[in-house]
């Protein structure tokens, strides 16, 4: 059973994994969050000497800074990976928020680029919901061995969410995404996000079997360790391709938010039931726990829309943006979304 370190009405401070997977989180959102201002000087640089981005050109391949702020980004996603070996889901993805704030602080100093008020005031949000959660998430399940993993993932409730999740994944790609794929945002968010949250426990499961092997216990030995690394890769080329298709179609300013609501919200949902990450706690830190992350769904929100003003005053309905329409090329990659964004320069 779960030693969650907290007894009803009381807390009891954080465990040493949990404080293990919040540095690793926010470290995770300052490499992200910085790498888009190193990429988008690096494509500025590179749009000086040839073809944009934006325009299908391919120059920033050779520019160095480029290449920088992509290694950055990869560090990033290393790290994200890494946290969610030692802490909850519910702690280290809505954390994501954070490499927004970063980046779109890092882009006001360096950039000078114009943060508007009410961005700042949707930093704020994001940090005020951050700690919110980050001082009532629950504590971290202790799981020896990736036979564990898979024994949790096999019980009849996740299987239930499992079946449940790739059934409405197939009538939207079957169905849906002939039909509204290219005029509704939500046809291919959806998709990313539904499997988005089952990949996040995949990549839970790798990251703790990997955390036991490097400890001296060997989890690579047993075939539940292979069997999550292929549902894992399976699933991230599923995102990489839908998400892709959305930023080709749709306007960043539109995907990006919608896309972290429906991702955090979807992988919550998943760890709740795969890992039972609220046993251990009262109804009201999980009140407050989901308080903080609306507040953070609010600041993600608020900091997007007053991007998008800066922008484009005309923006308010949030049109859809034609493909191969003549945007800036930072504007397709500038959304720092949770564990998604390799997908974009692949």
């Amino acid at each position: 059973m779960q030693d969650s370190g907290e007894t009803s009405g009381t807390y009891n401070g954080m465990s040493s994994d949990n404080i293990k997977g919040l540095v690793l989180a926010l470290s995770s959102s300052f490499f992200i969050g910085a790498s888009f201002i190193v990429k988008k000087k690096g494509l500025k640089k590179a749009g000086t000497t040839g073809l944009r981005a934006g325009s299908g050109g391919y120059s920033y391949l050779y520019e160095p800074l480029w290449w920088t702020g992509m290694i950055t980004m990869i560090v990033g996603e290393i790290a994200n990976f890494a946290a969610y070996a030692f802490a909850p889901a519910i702690l280290v993805t809505p954390l994501g928020a954070v490499s927004i704030i970063i980046s779109a602080s890092l882009a006001h100093i360096i950039l000078r680029e114009k943060l508007h008020m009410f961005g700042i005031l949707g930093c704020i949000l994001c940090v005020v919901g951050s700690i919110t959660i980050v001082l009532h998430a629950p504590q971290e399940r202790q799981i020896e061995s990736v036979a564990e993993v898979w024994n949790l993932a096999t019980e009849p409730g996740f299987i239930a969410y499992a079946v449940l999740v790739l059934v409405l994944v197939f009538i939207l790609i079957v169905h849906y995404v002939p039909q509204y794929g290219q005029s509704h945002v939500m046809v291919y968010i959806g998709i990313c996000s539904l499997v988005g949250s089952l990949s996040v426990m995949g990549v839970k499961a790798l990251g703790i079997a990997l955390k036991l092997t490097f400890s001296g216990m060997n989890q690579l030995a047993y075939p539940q360790t292979w069997v999550f690394a292929i549902f894992v890769a399976s699933c991230i080329l599923t995102q990489m391709n839908y998400l892709n298709k959305a930023l080709d179609t749709f306007n960043t300013a539109l995907v990006s938010p919608i896309y972290y609501v429906m991702f955090t919200s979807f992988t919550i949902l998943a760890s709740v039931i795969m890992f039972k990450d609220w046993a251990g706690q009262n109804g009201s830190q999980i009140v407050t726990e989901m308080c903080g992350f609306i507040t953070i769904l609010g600041g993600t929100f608020l900091l997007h829309k007053t991007k998008d003003m800066a922008a484009d005053s005309s923006s308010l309905s949030f049109p859809r943006t034609p493909k191969h329409s003549n945007i800036d090329a930072f504007d397709v990659e500038s959304a720092p979304l949770v564990n998604q964004e390799l997908a974009r320069i692949s």
